[in-house]
């Protein structure tokens, strides 16, 4: 099977330590190790490096091999820009199908945290048995723990089970739930979290693309047309300048008719938000997650993070507090998502600096 890792995002809800040309997914967040080097490492004991592809800009390229080490660098493909996930997974499947036309290859996030592995590997074997045997286009959904309202959720019919009920047709997909819709979804036992990670032929996504997102799947195969070739650059900018941003999820999988999901049981977190490492991260008795060199007094349930200078408070609780060599975050735990807003505000007062 082959595998890509989905590696171009800039993290804006990490801002001040994701940067545009060092973003979250090169960051040791949750390990000593970057969160791409974790999922490429994960990904390793699946299938040989030969058949793993990273999709991302041309200016993390450099980065992200000397991250990695042993990369493939012919595997590394350029996207000359961010268009979501749609135009990211239709220009890979083009290539790899263009050397091994029956190929399956799994899509992977760089920034997710995973455990207990051996139960993630029987999820991938799950998914590549039935996008083989039914050609469909297969989804992972996590068994909630919680009524989350950060996660979209699937919703599965119990009664097309497949494969000794580990996998089942997919009736809808719902967006981020607020949190009473949270937990009836919860009660209804019919919903998982969308993860956000699939598998497929090559071919059959291709075809779902080309049914649903014409145009993205025309310029797809004029640049698969070109690839390995003296042009090809040069055609993957035209073609790329025309392509539309669009997801896989809006663009593709509500719409198709031949959706399954493989019901995982792994631990599993999309590390969305400042947030989200609170959530994850080991507290004291105060209920404070401190890392680097952090003096806390009078404080309780933060989140802060000094990378180059003492960081000391008083008397403050509920805060994230994130530190750079130029930049200081201050924030409402619970608020974190806004982060994001607030890098699109620095990009309107030109302070270019800091992104």
């Amino acid at each position: 099977m082959y595998c890509l890792i989905m590696a171009g995002g800039i993290g804006k809800r990490f801002w001040p330590r994701s940067r545009k040309n060092y973003p979250k997914q090169l960051l040791n967040i949750v390990s000593e190790d970057s969160m791409l080097k974790l999922t490429y490492d994960r990904l390793l004991k699946i299938t040989p490096k030969e058949k793993i592809f990273i999709v991302a800009g041309e200016s993390l390229k450099h980065v992200m091999l000397e991250n990695l080490g042993g990369f493939p660098e012919e595997n590394f493909i350029i996207e000359p820009t961010g268009k979501n996930t749609a135009p990211c997974i239709a220009l890979a499947a083009a290539i790899i199908s263009k050397n091994d036309p029956n190929a399956v290859m799994g899509v992977f996030p760089a920034d997710h945290l995973i455990e207990n592995f051996e139960s993630f590997r029987e999820a991938v074997e799950t998914g590549e048995k039935v996008a083989t045997n039914h050609s469909g286009l297969v989804t992972f959904g996590i068994t909630p723990t919680r009524p989350a309202t950060g996660y979209g959720y699937i919703q599965y019919d119990k009664k097309l089970p497949l494969l000794e009920n580990s996998a089942y047709k997919v009736k809808t997909f719902a967006e981020k739930p607020n949190l009473e819709t949270a937990k009836r979804f919860l009660d209804s036992g019919e919903f998982l979290w969308n993860s956000g990670m699939f598998i497929w032929k090559a071919k059959d996504i291709l075809t779902s693309i080309k049914a649903h997102l014409s145009d993205l799947f025309e310029s797809v195969i004029n640049i698969q047309a070109a690839y390995e070739t003296p042009n090809y650059s040069k055609v993957l900018r035209d073609e790329w300048a025309t392509i539309l941003a669009s997801s896989i999820d809006y663009g593709v999988m509500e719409k198709a008719n031949n959706v399954y999901v493989v019901k995982s049981d792994f631990v599993w977190s999309d590390v969305g938000s400042w947030d989200a490492v609170y959530d994850l991260e080991k507290k004291n008795e105060e209920g404070n997650s401190l890392q680097g060199d952090v003096i806390a007094m009078d404080t309780k349930n933060c989140l802060i993070s000094s990378q180059k200078r003492l960081v000391a408070t008083i008397g403050v609780e509920g805060l994230i507090i994130i530190e750079t060599k130029d930049a200081i975050l201050v924030a409402r735990r619970g608020e974190s998502e806004k982060i994001k807003d607030l890098v699109d505000l620095l990009k309107r007062n030109e302070k270019n600096e800091y992104l």
